[in-house]
């Protein structure tokens, strides 16, 4: 007989344990992770143009969604994905709504309403219109340090993983580059950028008439206690004092809400006051999408809802490529899925560059930009309505005029009225990986400078 365990044994008595463990505090976290790959994948694919390969092999090759197994099912435009066959989630793709998550047991929400699109492309060159760009030189532009400077997004792909640049200077197009995969015409999940879009949807309404920035937000489980000192202004600059939690990297209030959620305008009215409104400066998501439902509730039905953004900005400055989704219940999910192409995301800068004139039709109060641009106080001078700023200094070699759409995974367009300048960068990873001030640096010698 013999005696004791052998050593391999030993090691699966130590293992063993260690991996129940491992499965029992990760086990929650499968169904974020799930629903994750699963929405992503449909919407890159569907609705991006991608490739299943790609976007698994490049966009999923991060910490936990790299676990996930996905299956793509074209006929049906559905993704299937899971972790180790556990906690299966499926995402449907639908045309002009984008993907949208499907709760466990539920079906495909009613579809009775699509966005109403112009789509009629203009004969005018890029950026106005649809037509190839001018090529344009500038006196005073030195070339080879544009060049130089868009070499260094690119420079370390392994590290900075950028995927597309654009430049317009005076309202032309100087300058573009794009990985392969990528075109001036692919989509791109502008993540966090959304939320100026958002934004921008409030300044339009505000200079229609349609509502004071200054009057309390209608939301009606507030109207009985503290929360309906809450604001319009209070909401757009993140000041609410309502308690949220935007961490990524585990099961918080911003992934419940984007992976678990039906409704994801509920998920910040639900919650409870830490402090008065402008108290405390708090980036949330939820604030975000709670606009989104607010904005809602301006229209008399979904279909006004759904045609508004498109109307009055989207396919009015020729954004064509631009497609917000929505959440299972009809919402646009402003907090972060803006789909649009690289010229596209640019032309959104240029807007905002020209005070909101397009081609001489004012879209939204030039003094809209000063508000957005204005330093929310306790944000340490680092963020307007729901734009950031440089006024902290988070770029020393860029302008402090320098405001930005930012979003995950270092998707920015960055905005110079100081130097007539909008510049576009779509990636897989953000600062320090990404080196923001270095290219903003390199590119910005190449131009005029302000006196």
């Amino acid at each position: 007989m013999k005696r004791g365990f052998g050593k391999a044994k030993w090691i699966a008595l130590i293992l063993i344990p260690l991996l129940a463990l491992g499965l029992y505090t990760q086990y929650p976290k499968l169904t974020i992770i799930s629903g994750y790959a699963a929405k992503n994948l449909a919407s890159s694919v569907f609705l991006a143009g991608r490739t299943p390969q790609a976007v698994v092999a490049d966009d999923h090759d991060i910490p936990m969604i790299s676990l996930a197994g996905e299956v793509v099912l074209p006929n049906t435009k559905e993704v299937e994905a899971s972790v180790f066959g556990m906690h299966k989630r499926r995402a449907v793709f639908r045309e002009g709504l984008g993907s949208v998550l499907l709760p466990k047991g539920s079906p495909l929400p009613d579809m009775k309403f699509v966005p109403q699109r112009n789509l009629s492309p203009s004969p005018l060159p890029y950026p106005l219109g649809h037509a190839e760009p001018k090529d344009t030189l500038f006196p005073g532009v030195d070339y080879d340090q544009l060049l130089k400077g868009v070499d260094q997004a690119f420079s370390n792909p392994e590290e900075q993983r950028t995927r597309t640049v654009a430049v317009l200077y005076r309202g032309h197009l100087v300058t573009e580059r794009y990985v392969e995969g990528f075109t001036p015409d692919t989509p791109v999940l502008g993540w966090s950028m959304t939320k100026s879009i958002l934004a921008t949807l409030y300044g339009i309404l505000e200079y229609q008439g349609c509502l004071d920035l200054a009057d309390p937000a209608p939301v009606d489980s507030w109207q009985e206690d503290e929360r309906r000192e809450i604001t319009y202004n209070d909401l757009l600059r993140m000041q609410s004092g309502l308690a949220w939690d935007e961490d990524y990297s585990n099961i918080s209030d911003v992934t419940r809400m984007l992976f678990l959620a039906e409704d994801m305008a509920a998920e910040q009215a639900e919650k409870k006051m830490l402090g008065p409104p402008g108290s405390i400066w708090n980036y949330s998501s939820g604030t975000s999408n709670l606009l989104s439902g607010i904005l809602r509730s301006h229209f008399a039905n979904q279909q006004e809802y759904l045609d508004f953004p498109y109307r009055e900005l989207i396919d009015r400055i020729g954004m064509h490529s631009m497609v917000l989704e929505t959440d299972y219940t009809g919402n646009f999910v402003g907090s972060s899925y803006g789909w649009a192409s690289t010229r596209d995301w640019a032309r959104f800068g240029l807007l905002y560059l020209n005070r909101g004139n397009w081609a001489g039709a004012q879209l939204f109060h030039p003094k809209w930009t000063d508000y957005v641009t204005r330093p929310t106080e306790m944000s340490t001078e680092s963020y307007g309505a729901h734009f950031w700023l440089n006024r902290d200094g988070k770029y020393p070699d860029a302008p402090e005029d320098m405001f930005m759409a930012n979003g995950y995974q270092g998707q920015h367009v960055f905005i110079i009225p100081s130097m007539e300048l909008v510049i576009v960068r779509t990636g897989l990873a953000e600062g320090p990986d990404f080196k923001g001030n270095t290219f903003l640096k390199e590119v910005l010698k190449a131009f005029p400078q302000k006196k």
